[in-house]
């Protein structure tokens, strides 16, 4: 559930604690020592609560289903803990991020720093990188524009299967969800055909451009999706059988997938800094951080290990894929289904957002709402045509996150600590952990991307084979 947050707002605060190690703050010598957080214009911002309610939308998405998909490809012990420990590297990256551009905001005068923001800013500390500063946050840019089309293009074939599943067993759909069999099976249309169905309706939706008209969407989306979790969960835990017989560690060549996949589903990175901007007290915001992202982790070790459990080897990219065909699960299918298409708008926005206003700007004011909407459709049309190109919806996930998910979370911020806070006593265990934290997530990219893109070339392969075959 994405965050609808604007990005683009301003700020509310320009003064706070530093914190360039763990611990301690430091401060450059001579420099006031800051420990007041000050409103600017006297706005009122978000509460604990509504901050924490949009952290917990922005983590919880389609990744969250896939996640016992992640858990089979690396085991029933080997997942969850690999899981933990992803979710502890995660949020203290999280909060990497937002000390760093608590320090680089109050040192150059800046009220509030974005990702990008806070990348070009770090890399002027450094004499040999300050040149070229400006591509630190053209790179971020570049990874975020990746990151949300790619959970655009996930919602595109999410959309297609579910309401594929739905469709083709409605015929023999029961009130039995005790059975997940139907009588009848009815093939309908291929999956990339429900794509292209949807993509005029998901046009519709992006030609709304204030986040405030989709508030009530919004909402009616975030109760479907919780409705359908609870549903999801409540299965998962009623069916699980005995006994267990499933392997402890996947297979080493499939690691790289579940990586994919995990970190993929650790989406919120985007929405940290906007959040903490936006909150009422923004001295509460470590606590709302490591609270939300707890509750979040808990959620996505359960759920992997339950939906691992309950389906074993036959788990599929979304766990709603293996719900009973009965009308109950069904419907939860076509509720999160609906949550997932008014999600698309809002994470969409990000992207709206970054690559819109300076084409907008470049034309004339008669030009600007044409030349707004263009961009708009060719940006949907983009991402349906490149979820038709890989539909394969585990892989789809497990790509967008070894390639972009991977440096937003685990690569930049542990780099921009190193850049911000280098030549301020920053001690050397504290450089040695950010390094090995970057490499640990330069690994996973390389691996991850190597391993989704073989695997998506080898299902084309006996795909475009399976149909040669049936023609023939």
């Amino acid at each position: 559930m994405a965050s609808d947050i604007n990005h683009q707002d301003g700020s509310d605060f320009s003064r706070r604690d530093e914190s360039p190690a763990e611990d301690e703050p430091i401060h450059s010598p001579g420099s006031p020592r800051q420990t007041e957080y000050e409103r600017i214009g006297g706005r009122t911002g978000s509460s604990f609560f509504q901050t924490l309610i949009h952290l917990l939308k922005g983590n919880i998405g389609t990744g969250l289903l896939g996640l016992p998909l992640a858990v089979k490809n690396a085991g029933l012990v080997v997942g969850p803990l690999s899981l933990l420990a992803m979710g502890v590297v995660a949020v203290h990256c999280m909060n990497l991020l937002v000390k760093c551009a608590h320090h680089l905001s109050a040192k150059m005068g800046k009220p509030f720093l974005s990702y990008g923001e806070a990348v070009e800013y770090g890399m002027e500390n450094v004499s040999w990188l300050s040149r070229h500063s400006l591509w630190g946050r053209r790179v971020v840019n570049m990874f975020l524009n990746i990151t949300q089309l790619g959970f655009c293009c996930v919602y595109f074939v999410f959309l297609s299967d579910n309401v594929k599943q739905v469709v083709e067993t409605a015929n023999g759909t029961t009130v039995n969800c005790h059975n997940n069999e139907t009588a009848v099976i009815v093939p309908s249309y291929d999956s990339r055909l429900y794509m292209l169905f949807f993509l005029p309706f998901v046009i519709v939706l992006v030609f709304i451009r204030n986040l405030k008209y989709l508030a009530p969407l919004s909402f009616v989306a975030n109760i479907s999706m919780c409705i359908s979790l609870v549903l999801i969960y409540y299965y998962c835990l009623t069916n699980i059988p005995y006994p267990i017989n499933l392997p402890l560690a996947g297979r080493g060549v499939d690691y790289p997938l579940f990586f994919g996949t995990a970190i993929f589903a650790f989406e919120g990175i985007g929405v940290v800094l906007p959040l903490e901007n936006k909150m009422q007290n923004p001295r509460n915001f470590t606590i709302v951080l490591y609270l939300g992202m707890g509750i979040v982790t808990t959620l996505y070790i359960t759920l992997g290990t339950i939906g691992f459990i309950g389906f074993g080897e036959h788990i599929r990219g979304s766990i709603t894929l293996n719900l009973p065909l009965c009308w109950l699960y069904q419907a939860v299918k076509l509720l999160y289904s609906f949550g997932i298409y008014i999600t698309y708008a809002l994470q969409f926005y990000v992207s709206a957002e970054i690559l819109i206003p300076p084409a907008v700007a470049c034309c004339g004011p008669r030009w600007a709402l044409m030349v707004d909407l263009s961009i708009r459709v060719a940006l949907v049309g983009l991402t349906c045509a490149l979820a038709i190109l890989i539909p394969e919806l585990d892989l789809v996930i497990s790509l967008v996150g070894s390639v972009s998910s991977s440096a937003l979370a685990l690569i930049i911020p542990p780099l921009l600590q190193i850049l911000t806070f280098h030549n301020e006593d920053m001690k050397l265990w504290v450089m040695v952990k950010d390094i090995g934290i970057s490499l640990i997530g330069f690994v996973g990219f390389v691996a991850g991307t190597y391993i989704s893109i073989q695997e998506i070339v080898a299902r084309n392969s006996s795909r475009h084979s399976g149909t040669h075959l049936q023609l023939q």
